[in-house]
This record gives C-alpha cells, structure tokens and sequence, in this order.
C-alpha cells in the first residue's frame, strides 16, 4: 500500500475498520500471509484459558464470520460446548497490524459448508484426521497417530476416507474487532464493536 493510502486509512475509522477486513481475507486466501495461522483462544470447563495456532481457511466480511477445519476430537471443540466465547489474534509485520477479534464459536460436523470444507482439504490435509488415538491422548512413546501405511506418503481418497468422521469446521461469529497499527511516526489503534440492535459496526479510537 503507499504511503498516501496507508495515511488514509490510518486516520478514518471506516477505512481502518476495512482494511482490518482485508488483511484477514487475504490471510485466508494466501497461505504465506503472516496472517494465515492465527492464535485462537477458548475456555476450558475449568474456566483457564487454552490457546492453539490454527489455520485460516476463510473470512467473511458480510458474515462476520471466520472459518477454521478442526478434529471433532479436539479439546477446543469440548471447550466451545462448555463455552462459547472465543478470541483470535493475529500479527501481520509487514502491514504492521495486530488484530485481536472476540466473538462466539460453533463446531459444526454435517451439512454443505462443512462437506465443501472437507473437498477443499488436500488429501495430507484429509491425512490429518486418521490419528489414533485421539489429538491430546496421552501415550508412552512419541508419535503421529497416523497408521504406517499412511505416514510419509500421499494417501488416497479411499485411505483417507474413515477421517471425515473426525472433521468438523469452527465457525466463529466476530463480535468485536480490535485493531493496532504500530509506526515509528505514530501507534494507531481502533475498537469496532458489533451493534446487534442497529445491525452495524459502531467505532472508536483508542490510545495505543
């Protein structure tokens, strides 16, 4: 972005709401974006936070709505049954943008979005949710979970295809929107909060 595009969005809210929008969108689209693993935080029954990396398969401004692929196994998904709230943060260095974004999470494991999701995974990424036991079982000896037969080599649709049981998608409802812009010349930093009545963003700028 120039200089003079950089300079407008960092002065009007709407345009640094935008932008905020569409560095996540190409994080999703583009898998060597800074912004492609993102940090996602939920709480456990025990009311600790419990973080994990994951990767950001789509963003949907309109919706609000992020998208990650995550193994119904998981202990995040026991998480988001006992608590939905979810947070997600991400750093872009190049852009030299922190977003940190909150809302509410559902796991979902039938229907088109998710049958679409899982058509979309290439066949390692299928690959991944073959473990046995579990993601997060403990066991005696370092492992992958993943059988021989299909460790270290490209599986096929009929190999991998026990794992669709295991697939789920993590949709997260974004409910605020907190963005951090950091510069020698100046920090900004700018809180979009969702307006369920009025149906809108409602923005405010904040100091860095």
């Amino acid at each position: 972005m120039s200089t003079a595009g950089k300079s407008l969005f960092l002065n009007d809210l709407s345009l640094s709401h935008q932008e905020a929008w569409q560095l996540l969108e190409r994080g999703a689209a583009d898998r060597y974006s800074p912004l492609h693993t993102l940090a996602v935080a939920t709480v456990t029954s025990e009311g600790t936070p419990s973080q994990r990396i994951m990767v950001l398969r789509a963003s949907d401004r309109a919706n609000r709505q992020l998208r990650f692929n995550t193994d119904l196994r998981a202990s995040k998904v026991a998480d988001i049954g006992h608590d939905s709230s979810i947070s997600v943060l991400g750093y872009h260095p190049q852009a030299k943008v922190q977003l940190r974004l909150s809302g509410k999470a559902v796991v979902q494991t039938a229907g088109d979005d998710v049958e679409t999701a899982w058509e979309q995974a290439s066949l390692y990424g299928q690959r991944c949710y073959l473990a046995d036991p579990a993601p997060g079982s403990v066991v005696d000896a370092p492992t992958s979970g993943l059988d021989p037969a299909v460790q270290g080599v490209k599986p096929s649709p009929d190999q991998v295809r026990p794992a669709r049981g295991n697939f789920a998608i993590l949709l997260v409802k974004v409910e605020l929107v907190e963005w951090l812009y950091l510069a020698h010349s100046g920090h900004r930093r700018a809180r979009f909060a969702w307006n369920l009545a009025a149906s809108r963003w409602d923005g405010s700028w904040l100091v860095p």
